[in-house]
């Protein structure tokens, strides 16, 4: 609420700059021999002083770090699930194929996306074992279960989707893992929060190659040391976005 109205006194700031700007404008338009027609009016009030662009928060550091990393690993087959199609999936697509696993359905056609409807809760398909050497799943994991998307209602679905995610990979392949983080807790049918010590352990079959992580305040801490007040402090998040880099063992 509080957020909402200084959005709207920031507006009413900007109000008289938009009619100065809109009469002057209108006033060149008079003068000018070039034809372009106004329509509607389609105020934007907020944009003179904000930055550039948003550098910051989960998706914007997890699409990109991940990117980066499978970019420098090179994988023969590289398969995601559920991660965003508009972000995530389009950094890697732009460089080279990728696989997609989704329990929704994808109508688009892409370049550089194979799709594949997958429900990742339900019991594997024989032939998508060991099925390839690099499976992403970003800020995806923490919804199965909750039906948001469509999925069964399942307490344990994460569970079933981690490892049906390890089941994908191939011995020696890479998993690229993100989740929410902070103090434990499920904010029904949001998302699963993970405390940092239970992911550590959902995944200690796994080598952990690197752990980052995003603040509270939407930074990036890349590559962390795993020090254990830190893990059992979330490394002071209430609600982050923990980054894993796995290797199956």
């Amino acid at each position: 609420m509080v957020k909402r109205l200084g959005r709207v006194f920031r507006d009413m700031d900007e109000l008289p700059h938009f009619i100065r700007s809109y009469r002057r404008f209108r006033r060149q338009q008079q003068q000018s021999s070039v034809e372009f027609p106004f329509g509607e009016l389609w105020p934007c009030l907020d944009d003179r002083s904000d930055n550039a662009g948003s550098a910051k928060g989960h998706y914007f550091h997890q699409d990109l770090l991940v990117a980066r990393r499978i970019f420098a690993n090179a994988p023969r087959l590289h398969v995601d699930v559920g991660s965003r199609v508009d972000g995530f999936v389009a950094h890697v697509a732009a460089f080279r194929e990728i696989e997609v696993l989704d329990v929704r359905p994808l109508t688009s056609h892409i370049p550089n996306v194979r799709f594949r409807q997958a429900d990742m809760m339900a019991s594997l398909d024989p032939a998508l074992a060991g099925y390839c050497d690099s499976v992403s799943c970003l800020h995806a994991l923490e919804h199965f279960g909750l039906g948001r998307y469509g999925d069964a209602v399942d307490f344990e679905g994460h569970l079933k989707g981690l490892a049906n995610l390890k089941a994908v990979l191939a011995p020696g392949g890479k998993l690229y893992l993100s989740v929410p983080i902070g103090p434990q807790r499920i904010e029904f049918n949001a998302h699963r929060v993970f405390a940092v010590a239970t992911l550590l352990s959902l995944t200690r079959d796994m080598r952990v190659d690197a752990f980052s992580y995003v603040d509270d305040k939407g930074d990036l801490h890349e590559n962390v040391v795993l020090a254990a007040d830190a893990v059992a402090n979330n490394f002071g998040c209430r609600y982050g976005c923990g980054i894993l880099e796995l290797t199956k063992l």
